[in-house]
């Protein structure tokens, strides 16, 4: 167990290490400074008032009016500074988490979407669960927890050095009756008898409250797959609605709820066994240290002040020593947290690892152009798709592929866009933009503005251009609408949708236009106008269409079927 608690130690210093020497680190570091000096300061400030407790209470004991109100104005003064710096530590604290999880997010975002890994943690079968979750959660979480953690346990360690110099001082020998071995004399046996307490709880604890990092990780997953199938549901709400498809639905999500419910089970379970230990604990400690040093009380070798500073230091040495055993369960947390960071962390690598190494599929911007050589393309296990795909485009040139549904067709437009890992060959582009229409075009969150000029949304500010560019799709009439924010992919239908794409080419100068049965959801009139529009504005672009119509025939100046290519079953697309 040992071994585990330093390995995750190395993670959680894996994953932190790159923000304290990063750009930020000097506002870092001296936020983290201030910070340890507040919570170091609170610490002197216990200690003063431990001291206070040998006053106030003798005071108490002499009925001593004078000095009992001169140590209550001694008092006020204490609590104040220990207000201060309270609020102020946890206002820095907060101060440095927000900008540290700023940082990271940024850093896994960056990770994350470049190079398209995002799309390729998706192909992968050892694919990380929910990135969006380890993201937006679990990078909170984390940050957190060793704020709190770290620094908790840096204030336990001074607070445990402070008030063992004062239970030194105050506990005297013990002697302890060993029958016929004599007596043993113990210096210091109040310091003793705190470490032995603190340890035997922190034992316990973590002998009890291990089982908790797994059941954590878990629970992370099993929410984040109930909350995506949420998500996912409003995303189609159409679909759904025209399916009747409510009831299925409702089926995924009770069984995604049922596994968050039988996992949260158990860790109420494995929680309940840690509550009772640690709520017996805690409260053993109250009266321990004053059974421990009665001895020395009623023998009067230590006043009533004595007492109280006793039992007040002991107090604060066994919370100090049992840190682990109050943050067992925030220590759980983060260890599931980390683990899941780290292996994402390490998918992350192995796929920027992957994408450093050479190429099977050799994408090239050279020359004018599109040309495929002697291209190969396998499914994501492994299973052969195409074999020898050899194709070429010039510009000003088009070129429509088709074959039956789940051949390849869709697969083999990934490859040209360099987002296909799986196979060999080669993929040469000539220099110039390169722009894709999907069946179903991707509409940002954000205006109709935003969602035209995808993913070129800082420029395009000519609204009279944007205007002209829905007009002639046949979309004029949305062209008040611009700068609404709406959900567009449920307010616009299919067909709409596919023209904003249109439109999008329109705005553009691209080299090479990739269409993947980009018009399915127009009539034929309105598919030819379109493709003419395509032509009239960019007659030099290479167009690379896939389609099953046969009015798209017409369209186009070469037609090629992929069955002679295909090598393997078919697949969805």
């Amino acid at each position: 167990m040992n071994g585990k608690r330093r390995t995750m130690l190395r993670l959680a210093w894996h994953l932190a290490r790159p923000y304290w020497s990063s750009d930020e680190r000097r506002t870092a570091w001296a936020l983290v400074l201030a910070v340890i000096a507040l919570n170091l300061g609170n610490v002197a400030v216990s200690v003063l008032i431990n001291k206070w407790y040998n006053a106030f209470y003798n005071a108490l004991q002499r009925f001593d009016a004078h000095a009992f109100f001169y140590d209550i104005g001694i008092f006020c003064v204490l609590a104040a500074s220990s207000v201060v710096m309270s609020v102020y530590a946890y206002y820095l604290r907060q101060m440095l988490q927000i900008r540290w999880r700023r940082w990271l997010t940024g850093r896994y975002l960056d990770h994350w979407l470049g190079e398209s890994r995002y799309y390729r943690l998706q192909l992968d079968r050892q694919t990380t669960d929910n990135p969006d979750q380890r993201i937006a959660d679990d990078l909170n979480y984390f940050v957190q927890y060793v704020a709190s953690l770290s620094l908790g346990l840096l204030t336990s360690a001074v607070s445990v050095v402070s008030f063992m110099v004062i239970l030194v001082g105050l506990s005297g020998p013990a002697a302890i009756p060993l029958g016929p071995l004599g007596t043993l004399h113990l210096p210091a046996y109040l310091a003793w008898a705190a470490l032995l307490y603190a340890a035997f709880g922190t034992w316990f604890a973590v002998k009890i409250g291990y089982p908790l990092v797994p059941l954590n990780f878990a629970q992370q997953r099993f929410e984040a797959d109930f909350r995506y199938s949420l998500v996912r549901l409003r995303e189609n709400a159409e679909s759904v609605a025209l399916y009747g498809g409510e009831p299925p639905e409702r089926a995924v999500f009770d069984g995604r709820f049922g596994n968050v419910f039988a996992n949260y089970w158990r860790i109420m379970k494995r929680q309940k066994k840690l509550n009772w230990f640690t709520s017996w604990y805690t409260q053993v400690a109250i009266i321990f240290p004053y059974v421990v040093v009665a001895p020395r009380y009623f023998a009067k070798q230590i006043a009533l002040g004595g007492l109280m500073q006793v039992g007040d230091a002991f107090g604060n040495v066994q919370s100090s020593l049992s840190f682990i055993v109050n943050s067992y369960t925030d220590i759980a947390t983060w260890s599931a947290v980390t683990e899941r960071l780290t292996t994402f962390d390490q998918r992350m690598q192995e796929i920027e690892a992957s994408l450093r190494a050479p190429q099977p599929i050799r994408l090239r911007r050279e020359g004018s152009g599109i040309d495929i050589r002697n291209l190969d393309l396998d499914l994501p296990d492994g299973a052969p798709l195409l074999r020898g795909v050899s194709l070429a485009v010039d510009p000003g040139r088009s070129l429509l592929i088709t074959g039956p549904s789940g051949c390849g067709k869709s697969t083999l437009l990934r490859a040209a866009a360099g987002i296909w890992p799986y196979g060999r060959g080669e993929v040469r582009l000539g220099g110039g933009r390169v722009l894709f229409l999907p069946q179903r075009p991707y509409l940002p969150l954000g205006t109709l503005r935003d969602a035209l000029v995808y993913p070129q949304h800082e420029t395009f500010a000519d609204e009279a251009g944007l205007a002209a560019a829905l007009d002639r799709v046949g979309l004029g009439a949305l062209a008040p609408s611009l700068a609404e924010d709406e959900n567009w992919p449920l307010r616009l239908s299919l067909g709409e949708q596919q023209r904003i794409a249109f439109a999008r080419v329109l705005l553009t100068q691209p080299d090479f236009i990739f269409l993947d049965e980009a018009s399915s959801a127009l009539d034929e009139d309105v598919e030819a106008r379109l493709y003419g529009l395509l032509r009239a504005r960019h007659p030099d672009a290479a167009i690379v269409s896939i389609g099953h119509r046969e009015s798209l025939k017409a369209l186009h100046d070469r037609v090629v079927d992929l069955t002679h290519f295909h090598a393997g079953a078919l697949v969805a697309e």
